[in-house]
């Protein structure tokens, strides 16, 4: 690959930084006001923190020992057996359930982006029943989610057709443009916080309407959930390495890989705690854009700026994931791991088969947002990415 093609040390902080910071910043305030006090949700950031950053710095080590090693976290598994065979069989191990993980995460993207659309769409969550399909009744905002869903996560596949060096800019551009934006959010919370909203440091969490039953109340249950709920937040840490391969150095992706790391955990700890004092805990509960309603409860068309950052940000992280699942998926194949099939480019050097596969994939899970809400769809599909990612 030609070097000015190469991605250079700011575009991977964006690939990292865009890719964490994705669909759940948008959301994570309601999740954790779910399940957790806000005492806890600080020392689940803490330890979920700290634990990320030991994870950034394998990564960033390992990137620096094994140069030679371009193909992601799966070359790594597999150099580490003798047996070539063995090692190909843990590569592809890794690759099948971090391509998978990957395609059910980018389903939460596209759903979160349209439940960010309904701002400006408010027929997306519109509850009117429409005709019955055998024993099934659509509901008008579901089937509109559905379609709209469909065509973002076709028109992320046109954009990334036209070569990964252009989507890597876009992405950086749109993750500049949301730094900026929560920046700004950031300051407007300090200066608005209501500490009266925010409410007590600890308290007993009685339900979690849509993540599920909480068995206990207590101080270690809501530990528990929060962690589980953090850990969604820190998929896409290793984005950098995935594009070993595609990198201008081994240093530029350790540092990518760091910076990264540190800027999205500041932004996800303060946006989780400042939201609590611009919003009710059950208003929270109970938005599908929490960020949006909490802006605009203390500035004037403060919804609609969140919601036109949040299309820009969501854009951003979902041609970002699309393009490292694809990746994954072609690296694999090139390697000998996945199926060859899968290793046919076009003249912009773009896996024009992997991201169909992908694409194909993703549009199952978005499926969900015909058969429930899409607050709802999104908490299931997060769930179901996050626990395919801590199987690995």
């Amino acid at each position: 690959m030609e070097k000015d093609k190469k991605l250079g040390f700011f575009v991977l902080v964006s690939l990292v930084v865009g890719n964490m910071i994705g669909s759940g910043i948008f959301m994570i305030p309601r999740q954790m006001v779910e399940v957790s006090s806000p005492i806890v949700t600080i020392l689940a950031w803490l330890a979920a923190g700290i634990g990320m950053v030991f994870v950034a710095f394998v990564f960033a080590n390992l990137v620096m020992i094994r140069p030679d090693l371009t193909s992601g976290a799966q070359s790594y598994i597999g150099a580490l057996f003798n047996n070539k065979k063995y090692g190909k069989y843990a590569g592809f191990i890794f690759a099948w359930s971090y391509w998978t993980a990957n395609w059910s995460g980018n389903a939460s993207i596209i759903t979160s982006l349209t439940g960010y659309l309904s701002f400006f769409f408010p027929i997306l969550t519109s509850t009117r029943k429409l005709h019955f399909i055998g024993s099934f009744q659509f509901v008008e905002g579901q089937l509109y989610s559905f379609l709209v869903s469909s065509l973002l996560l076709w028109g992320v596949v046109l954009i990334l057709l036209t070569g990964f060096k252009k989507a890597g800019n876009l992405n950086l551009l749109t993750t500049v443009t949301k730094l900026i934006g929560f920046v700004l959010f950031i300051l407007i919370a300090l200066v608005t916080f209501q500490s009266i909203k925010f409410g007590a440091w600890y308290h007993p969490v009685e339900q979690a309407p849509t993540i599920g039953p909480i068995l206990s109340n207590g101080f270690a249950a809501q530990f528990q959930q929060s962690i589980l709920v953090t850990l969604w937040a820190f998929v896409g840490v290793e984005s950098a390495i995935m594009f070993a391969g595609r990198a201008k150095s081994p240093r530029t992706i350790k540092y990518a890989t760091i910076v990264g790391l540190l800027i999205a955990l500041f932004v996800y700890i303060a946006i989780s705690l400042l939201t609590l004092g611009l919003l009710p805990k059950e208003a929270i509960i109970t938005s599908v854009r929490p960020l949006s309603d909490a802006l605009d409860a203390v500035l004037p068309y403060g919804g609609l700026i969140i919601g036109l950052l949040a299309i820009i940000s969501l854009v951003g992280s979902a041609v970002g994931w699309v393009m490292l699942s694809s990746e994954t998926l072609y690296r694999s194949a090139e390697n000998g791991i996945f199926l060859p099939y899968f290793k046919k480019t076009n003249s912009n050097q773009v896996p024009v088969r992997a991201i169909i596969a992908t694409a194909l994939a993703t549009q199952i899970c978005v499926v969900t947002t015909l058969l429930s809400s899409i607050s709802s769809a999104y908490d299931f599909i997060v769930r179901l990415a996050t626990l395919t990612f801590l199987y690995q």
